[in-house]
């Protein structure tokens, strides 16, 4: 189950590559909204390059596989699954290599309600090489921008995998948190371990602004990101995201083991 042709065709089956739930549309507005240097696209990264729309339409087709064409404005996305393929090598590589040397690992994402479990099978694999999941500013309020305006999130942890939560929506250590862009948590994640209460991490691993706000910091950042989220994309292009892994973000939580068993045994983490 975990040899490459076996992922490729559970990439497909499942829609996490090929045609994608993702829509045409959704992509080239985050691409418009990226060239405008809108905050909720660029995911506290803060381009070095002119990027226009054609340029990320152009950047996307060859780092996604998503269509080249300007003029195709409707319809879902494409994810080519051999660059997904290649995007978790390469992901993994960097697993392992960190696991080598026994190093300090963050781990956060802004899609807990797909995406935590694949993060929590990775953070449990790292701890039992040795590595030091950190876990730093637990319980700390974070106010972040939304549609609604600002509001104030808590910071939390599951199984080692940070995730913002709504104040008071439910209890810490629970498996429920909100859904954000934002690249604030990340940054009061580090500014805590800066103040002396714990290592910087070798690695950060995750999503969103957990990527982007990490590598903008200097931090070698690797995570998963959709074909409307082209702030990832973009960093690894300008050398500030190590590895941006394609692939639809939101399909069902249980669609993504069969990648982290895939990715682990590459890692040579599996257990």
């Amino acid at each position: 189950m975990l040899s490459r042709g076996a992922v490729r065709a559970h990439l497909l089956a499942g829609r996490l590559a090929g045609v994608v739930a993702t829509a045409r549309e959704e992509s080239l507005r985050s691409y418009r909204l990226f060239a405008a240097r809108d905050p909720r696209v660029t995911l506290g990264l803060d381009p070095e390059g002119d990027w226009t729309e054609r340029d990320l339409i152009a950047l996307m087709a060859e780092k996604c596989g998503v269509s080249a064409d300007p003029g195709h404005v409707a319809g879902p996305d494409v994810i080519d699954p051999e660059r997904t393929l290649s995007g978790l090598d390469a992901f993994a590589d960097r697993l392992g290599e960190v696991a080598a040397r026994r190093g300090a690992v963050l781990l956060g994402t802004g899609h807990p309600h797909r995406l935590l479990a694949f993060y929590a099978g990775l953070a449990d694999a790292l701890s039992a090489a040795g590595c030091l999941v950190l876990t730093p500013a637990q319980g700390r309020c974070v106010d972040i921008t939304t549609r609604f305006g600002v509001r104030t999130y808590n910071l939390d942890y599951v199984r080692g995998v940070a995730l913002m939560r709504e104040g008071g929506a439910r209890s810490a250590g629970s498996e429920t948190g909100a859904h954000t862009h934002s690249p604030l948590p990340v940054r009061v994640a580090l500014e805590d371990l800066a103040e002396g209460y714990g290592p910087l991490p070798d690695l950060v691993v995750g999503d969103h602004g957990w990527v982007c706000g990490a590598g903008q910091l200097g931090m070698e950042a690797i995570g998963l990101a959709d074909t409307d989220d082209p702030a990832l994309f973009v960093g690894e292009a300008e050398g500030r995201v190590a590895v941006a892994v394609p692939l639809d973000d939101a399909v069902r939580s249980d669609y993504y083991r069969p990648l982290t068993r895939y990715v682990l045994k590459r890692a040579c983490l599996s257990q």
